[in-house]
């Protein structure tokens, strides 16, 4: 009865441009931006094109907040409307709380990656040809781009939750999930010859690569999806776990608390609940416990970086 009811409100909404009170003017303007009792010179205004502030989303929006009320008016508590929990908009963004924990996360990665950077190449002795002596520092050049890209749409995709900004979400997660996978396999065995390297990533750089294309051109199957990344992420911990429990690493401890809140936090992604007061569901929350574990993350790649630059400098003297 709730999704007849939400079905009818939105398609009365599309026809007379008002729901629960509340009027749309860009109502008048269909989805191809031409002004249905206007001339074909009145667009949509660029500002409505740009946020997505359609008649279709503001008409969804509102019908959905009316029902939520009339649910929570009879004890019954939050559905999912097209997949989603309801949550409150803050000037226009769809789930503010998760936009501002996937910024977070961008900018803990960038000043991680930029630390690292400075380090590596202005605090630590360097090569003759000014080459670092980390063997590792190109695969996590890379990781920092992949996770600033990945965190970046992450606050598009939550701004505003369009065809588009999903596939890039999604894309670049699984992207940076899969490389991640693949770091932690030549980090943790140890792998610097080059073929060796190509040899181990090859294979999961092909089943990635197919996976994002699958989703994108074939079919988007939420559930396969969510089984793909829970396996590499729960593939990578135990391969941190084991490593970091085998190893004499002094940074170590830095090492079991990402591994271990990681697995705590990945819980979140597998146990979902609707959004308290609006904004902080179990995806949001999950946002905001990487934070910390990001920059303790980067912290010990930066300890990796000494470490081994002290063992190849003894060995060079």
């Amino acid at each position: 009865m709730d999704c007849l009811n939400f079905r009818g409100c939105v398609a009365e909404c599309e026809k007379t441009g008002c729901a629960g009170g509340t009027c749309f003017p860009h109502c008048k303007f269909p989805s191809d931006g031409v002004a249905n009792d206007g001339p074909w010179y009145m667009q949509e205004p660029l500002y409505l094109k740009w946020k997505q502030w359609d008649c279709q989303s503001d008409c969804r929006y509102n019908c959905m907040i009316d029902r939520e009320k009339e649910r929570e008016a009879v004890g019954h508590g939050p559905v999912k409307y097209h997949g989603k929990w309801p949550f409150t908009r803050v000037f226009g963004i769809q789930e503010p709380a998760s936009v501002a924990f996937s910024a977070l996360n961008l900018a803990m990665h960038f000043h991680g990656w930029l630390s690292f950077f400075i380090l590596l190449y202005y605090n630590l002795p360097l090569r003759q040809d000014k080459k670092a002596y980390y063997e590792y520092a190109s695969l996590w050049h890379i990781y920092g781009l992949l996770a600033m890209n990945s965190w970046l749409w992450s606050a598009v995709f939550h701004s505003r939750d369009v065809d588009l900004t999903e596939k890039l979400d999604y894309s670049s997660a699984v992207a940076l999930l899969g490389y991640s996978l693949i770091v932690s396999i030549l980090r943790s065995f140890n792998v610097r010859v080059e073929a060796a390297r190509v040899m181990v990533a090859a294979p999961f750089l092909a089943f990635v690569t197919t996976h994002i294309l699958y989703l994108n051109f074939y079919t988007f199957d939420y559930g396969w999806n969510m089984k793909v990344c829970v396996a590499i992420g729960v593939a990578q911990l135990l391969i941190w776990a084991i490593w970091v429990g085998i190893t004499c690493h002094p940074s170590r401890w830095k090492l079991w608390v990402v591994v271990i809140g990681g697995g705590l936090a990945m819980l979140l992604e597998i146990y979902d609940f609707p959004p308290y007061q609006g904004f902080f569901d179990a995806h949001a929350i999950w946002h905001a416990t990487t934070i910390p574990l990001t920059c303790l993350w980067w912290s010990f790649i930066r300890d990796d970086a000494k470490f081994r630059t002290s063992i190849l400098l003894k060995k060079a003297k």
